[in-house]
């Protein structure tokens, strides 16, 4: 069975224990519950009979606890108020095993795989949200730019209460995407709550075919660079690349790396992405499996690395997984300075294993941690300099004089004359208030990338 290697960390050999499941109940065991009679009352009884048996069934033993399972399949299948169809009834039950593990395990069915597979391509029709389960409440990490949901003004934290009316406070994250997935053109109604509004917010959205780029760059007052990564998807290395390779030609001195609302995405992108600004074969991450086993991740050869221009990393509570591997690995090598909020806390590792009637396995197989050994599951990456989001506002409501301002005061060799129009502007201006930046965050990472270019900064060479 080929195992599906690309998504989120590499997949490690794994117990189909699922896969399990369907094979046992498709060989037809001689169980007693399986082999019940046709008669209601008799099915019925031969099963509690089973299971009440001393010394005949060990509820340790998982061959007799599969054939409880198929004799619960065969009672539910002769003796239910309807017709059922068994192979939802199956898929119904692997899914109830591995939510019941933990946030992360589930069970895709074909239809659901394929969508998944799409949506780390970087081109699928839908609202581009991403979305978790937070304290069993269905939250949006972010909303991707230049998205629906980013139009609409989707924001990370919401909690999306209602999908077209229906609650979602019984659906899994898989069975949330597939409804909020669709044909281009066609709308949806969210209900969402969010904190600070008294009231749930209704929202009608237009479904889109989300084609995602996942980098933007710019420079900064002429000689810093600034990119926005918003997920790890195929092509985030090429695109990442092209855009450390145009801010350096346009004379980038330093750079601002903003993984805020980045929810992860491909491992092996993540570490690619490292490898521009990090030395050749350095831990990026490693991760250790329930039998204490570890397997490194490294950096690599690349055709293009920029290992010693000075970095700030902005990251917030939405940046998560591969965010993190990211953040905490330039930390560790105390090759960025880290801005802004601690971050999700995702540090385990999600195993996607086909199964052979295109369904798959979304498993918990192991933990991760930085290079320095850190878990960050359930803390997060703490920054180096924590700034809440906020807005600046420069408040010009008084007018301050200076030494130039002082009638008949001694010229300074580099003094310009004095402009009295702009004295008189500047009063004029008094008591205005003069958003520069809605962006404390931002505005913060610049200021520390700049004293860093002035104070100098430590790089690995």
């Amino acid at each position: 069975m080929k195992i599906f290697q690309k998504v989120l960390f590499i997949v490690v050999p794994v117990v189909f224990i699922s896969f399990a499941v369907i094979q046992l109940s498709s060989n037809g065991t001689n169980s007693e519950a399986f082999a019940a009679s046709n008669s209601n009352d008799a099915g019925i009884n031969n099963l509690l009979a089973q299971v009440s048996s001393k010394g005949k069934y060990n509820p340790d033993d998982q061959y007799q606890a599969l054939e409880t399972f198929m004799g619960v399949l065969d009672l539910v299948d002769k003796n239910y108020v309807e017709p059922i169809d068994k192979k939802e009834a199956i898929y119904g039950a692997i899914k109830g095993m591995l939510e019941e593990l933990d946030p992360h395990s589930s069970f895709m069915t074909p239809e659901e795989f394929s969508s998944f597979q799409q949506s780390t391509s970087g081109s699928f029709g839908g609202l581009g949200i991403t979305i978790t389960m937070k304290n069993d409440l269905l939250t949006v990490m972010s909303a991707i730019e230049d998205t629906p949901a980013w139009q609409a003004g989707i924001k990370g934290g919401d909690v999306i209460a209602l999908i077209n009316g229906e609650p979602t406070a019984n659906m899994t994250l898989d069975e949330a995407v597939k409804k909020m997935r669709g044909k281009s053109g066609s709308k949806i109604k969210l209900t969402i709550t969010r904190k600070g509004e008294n009231k749930p917010i209704d929202l009608t959205l237009t479904r889109a075919i989300i084609k995602i780029k996942s980098v933007k760059y710019e420079m900064i007052d002429k000689e810093l660079g600034y990119i926005r990564l918003t997920q790890f998807q195929e092509n985030s290395y090429r695109e990442m690349t092209e855009a450390v390779k145009a801010l350096n030609n346009s004379g980038a001195k330093g750079l601002v790396l903003d993984l805020r609302n980045n929810g992860g995405g491909l491992l092996n992108e993540a570490i690619s992405i490292a490898s521009i600004f990090l030395p050749v074969n350095q831990t990026v991450v490693f991760t250790r499996e329930r039998d204490k086993q570890e397997k490194h991740y490294k950096t690599e050869a690349v055709n293009f690395s920029n290992r010693t221009i000075p970095m700030v990393i902005i990251v917030n509570e939405w940046s998560a997984s591969a965010s993190e591997i990211i953040a905490g690995s330039m930390q560790d090598y105390k090759r960025a300075v880290i801005v802004g909020k601690s971050t999700f806390g995702k540090g385990s590792v999600q195993s996607i294993v086909p199964l052979p009637d295109g369904s798959a396995v979304r498993l918990t197989t192991s933990r991760y941690y930085t290079p320095a050994a850190r878990s960050i599951q359930g803390v997060g990456i703490k920054p180096d300099v924590e700034v809440e989001p906020g807005i600046i506002e420069y408040n010009s409501d008084y007018y301050v004089i200076k030494e130039k301002d002082l009638s008949g005061h001694l010229k300074g060799e580099n003094e310009r004359d004095n402009n009295s129009a702009a004295v008189d502007d500047a009063i004029k201006r008094a008591s205005q208030v003069l958003p520069l930046n809605d962006d404390l965050q931002y505005i913060s990472a610049v200021q520390v990338l700049k004293g860093m270019l002035v104070y100098g900064s430590s790089s690995n060479k």
